[in-house]
């Protein structure tokens, strides 16, 4: 592996970065101890180092570049040592899961060092026979969430037993290609050039109309501190699929809407008034196709009001399938909250230069990030310890204090929040409000299917 141009969008999130916004996703990988004897900790520190140095693209860092001007590439690292990125923390005794996130929300606010491949893995606790956890922290300009995870399965006993599989049979030799391109694929270049350039114009007005300039301070809002504080939520994904059997709609609808119901219990709980204008979730779509590179982002996403002032759960989710419905009958790549198109059309010093002010637009267009990151479905497992919970962690735009990921593995649907820690000193007591809303939403739905009360809709 040479060197590899940076994509727009990359480029976009490596100079989005400030000391204040840190532009790295992360994980919360919380491990069972094994069967018997257990992994001692050294021995499951460097299995980590051992897989991590494996996976190739962990040891390329970001170069600037003179062609073009303002533009950066991933280049190999000559003096990578694992052991700069793969770290042991100890854990105080105590609750390990309070004890972990917390930890763990003081790591995320560290940005990653740059010069050095951007990703770090600390391995929290790991006394023997107790759990223990794995942090890792992925640069954005590395990786979207979907292929962050496929980045760092390499560290699972699954995952690694098949590459090294696959690595000693060898693979079939890619026929070498002429760099001249086919004078049919230059012309269809072309066409697709002008139709990108067109979809993002009609993005861009799309963006200007939405923009809000009658911004009011909230907490979602707040002026960033720098800190940063995680909380978790774990969700019956059995008891998501009967409530989406009888409601219909997509399990991603109704985490929305759980999401919503959450925010409104906790401004109530708060002792706040509900906001006279609904916050706004900018929510994240793959634009990947499958077999495409593992690296970059391919990102677009929605903008969605989430109703926190309707009442009853059930309207809540209601107003969430409508609103999703009429975003995706539009596409992913129309409307303003595809905003992240504009950065293929976009000259890279616009991104260098440019970065400051397209950050401190965040705020105009949402309040908050809500993300679904998709794992493997199969159990995975380090060092032989089973894995029980993945927590995925968003990074939080300038301008906004709350970031919410939800993963579902091992019949969990596990949800982390990252918040500014001055602007949602109490984000536990949002967390519980997730799960509160989720169990009144189930027995919402289990007691009108008892009753008779509502029809289950087809699911589609």
């Amino acid at each position: 592996m040479g060197t590899e141009l940076l994509a727009p969008l990359d480029l976009a999130f490596w100079h989005l970065e400030s000391d204040a916004h840190p532009m790295h996703l992360g994980a919360l990988a919380v491990f069972a101890p094994a069967p018997g004897p257990g992994a001692a900790p050294d021995h499951v520190l460097e299995l980590l180092r051992t897989r991590a140095a494996a996976i190739p693209r962990l040891r390329m860092c970001v170069r600037d570049v003179l062609l073009p001007v303002g533009g950066a590439a991933w280049t190999v690292d000559k003096d990578f040592d694992v052991h700069r990125h793969v770290r042991r923390v100890a854990l105080a005794d105590g609750d390990f899961m309070a004890g972990a996130t917390r930890l763990a929300g003081e790591l995320m606010e560290q940005p990653l060092e740059r010069g050095l491949p951007p990703w770090q893995l600390y391995l929290i606790g790991g006394a023997d026979g107790k759990p223990f956890a794995v942090l890792v922290k992925l640069h954005h300009a590395l990786a979207d969430g979907m292929r962050a995870v496929a980045i760092g399965a390499g560290i699972f006993d699954e995952i690694a037993a098949t590459t090294a599989r696959s690595v000693s049979r060898g693979r079939p030799a890619v026929p070498p290609r002429s760099w001249l391109p086919d004078p049919r694929e230059m012309a269809g270049m072309a066409l697709g050039r002008i139709g990108e350039v067109g979809r993002a114009l009609g993005v861009g007005a799309s963006v200007v109309r939405a923009g809000r300039l009658d911004l009011r301070s909230t907490a979602l809002t707040a002026p960033s501190s720098g800190t940063r504080r995680l909380a978790t939520a774990d969700l019956d994904a059995t008891a998501l699929q009967r409530i989406r059997r009888a409601e219909g709609g997509t399990a991603n609808d109704i985490l929305l809407a759980v999401v919503a119901g959450a925010l409104r219990r906790w401004m109530a709980g708060r002792g706040e008034a509900l906001p006279g204008a609904d916050p706004r979730a900018l929510v994240p779509v793959s634009r990947r196709r499958p077999g495409g590179a593992v690296t970059g982002n391919r990102l677009s996403a929605y903008l969605l009001d989430l109703p926190v002032g309707a009442a009853d759960p059930r309207e809540r989710l209601r107003q969430v399938r409508a609103a999703m419905d009429r975003n995706k009958a539009a596409g992913p790549l129309k409307g303003a909250g595809a905003v992240a198109v504009l950065a293929d059309q976009l000259h890279p010093l616009a991104h260098r230069f440019g970065a400051p002010l397209a950050a401190n637009a965040a705020r105009m267009l949402f309040d908050l990030l809500v993300t679904s990151v998709p794992l493997p479905r199969s159990a995975l497992s380090l060092a032989g310890c089973p894995l029980s919970a993945l927590y995925p962690m968003a990074p939080l735009a300038r301008g906004q204090s709350l970031a919410v990921a939800l993963s579902t593995y091992g019949g969990r649907v596990h949800v982390g929040l990252v918040a500014d820690g001055k602007a949602l000193p109490d984000l536990d007591r949002l967390a519980g409000a997730v799960a509160e809303e989720f169990a009144e939403l189930e027995a919402l739905v289990a007691g009108g299917l008892r009753s008779g009360a509502r029809a289950p809709e087809p699911v589609t």
